[in-house]
This record gives structure tokens, sequence and C-alpha cells, in this order.
């Protein structure tokens, strides 16, 4: 795994990936929504995400990893292309969007997530391809989208809730 995915592993509780996704979802579904709408669209700093994109972003990604994982556990021998995540946060609307549709659809993909993961052999899961970043495991990345979700957790505790003062 590229060391730039670690920050996201090691935020993951030392389980396997179905307990760590279903510890992610449990996570969303206890979301500080009534923190997040006081929030509303307040950035700690200029070009930064709101809250909605953040989820907006998590969502995005998962949908990406998650063709990465298949694609590498049924053998594809391609490199895999990048994302530009900010240019897919502008295009996202997230601001247009209900906070609470938005847990919703996370929880929603994350669930589907992990039922493609339960659906992978140990031999699939062992498998590694080649993306923007280098090369990764199947397995590593189950890790690397509950991580994720964790990591934009402690983003928000750090810079976006010193805001409400």
């Amino acid at each position: 795994m590229p060391a730039y995915f670690d920050r996201y592993v090691n935020l993951c509780d030392d389980v396997e990936i179905d307990q760590s996704m279903e510890t992610s979802i449990e996570e969303a579904r206890n979301f500080p929504l009534e923190k997040w709408k006081i929030l509303g669209d307040q950035v700690y700093a200029p070009g930064k995400w709101t809250v909605r994109d953040i989820l907006q972003h998590l969502i995005d990604t998962e949908r990406i990893f998650a063709f990465r994982a298949l694609s590498f556990a049924r053998g594809e021998k391609q490199r895999l292309n990048s994302y530009e995540e900010d240019e897919y946060a502008r295009a996202g609307k997230a601001i247009d969007r209900d906070l609470t549709e938005i847990i919703k659809e996370l929880i929603a993909v994350r669930k589907s997530s992990q039922l493609l993961f339960r659906s992978f052999t140990p031999e699939m899961l062992a498998q590694s391809g080649q993306s923007f970043k280098g090369e990764y495991s199947v397995a590593a990345i189950g890790f690397i989208l509950a991580g994720h979700q964790r990591w934009h957790l402690q983003v928000l505790e750090e810079r976006y809730y010193p805001m409400l003062g």
C-alpha cells in the first residue's frame, strides 16, 4: 500500500474488514447532525469544503475505491486513473442537497461496499493492482474506506468545531 493511504488505515480498529465497515456505518448513524446543522456552510478557511461537501466527497471516494477493489479482485492489470477530488466536489453540488439525505446515501453506499467485500474470497482480498498512487491490495482498500471517513471526522472536529465557539 502506498504510504499516502496509511493515514487512513492507521485510524481503523484492529478488526476484520467487515467489522471495520460495520463500525463506520454505526458512526455514520450517530453523526452529530445538530452540530453540523449549526455549522451550516461555514468553512474554516477560503477554498475549504463545507460539511456537505466533505460527506459528498466520502460518497464519491467510496464509489471510486469500490470500483478499484472490484477491478483488482477480478484481476485487472491496467493502471487505474486518479480523480480530481476538488473538481468532483464542485461538480457534486452538495450545497443543493439536504444534509440528512447525503448521510442516508453515505450509509447506503457503505453498506453496498460492505456487501461487496463480503463477496470477496481470501484470494481476491489478497489481489493487488496499480492506481495513481501506486500498488495496493483489495483488503487495503477496505480499510482505506473505513479510515477515510474517520480522517474527515477528525478534520471536522479539529478545524470546524472550534468555529462553534
